[in-house]
């Protein structure tokens, strides 16, 4: 497969998508665990007027 600048910057692009995504779900992740389910809603409709 011949690499030109092109190929190099669509793969590295990708590349770094990717991280980026990673990222983000490693910080959701970590970010749930320390602050864990806050459940306030009382009844089907919460605490908002209907």
């Amino acid at each position: 497969m011949y690499m030109d600048a092109v190929v190099i910057a669509g793969i590295a692009t990708v590349l770094l998508m990717v991280g980026f995504f990673v990222g983000v779900g490693i910080f959701v992740i970590k970010d749930q665990k320390e602050h864990g389910h806050r459940d306030t809603k009382e009844g089907k409709h919460g605490q908002k007027p209907i």
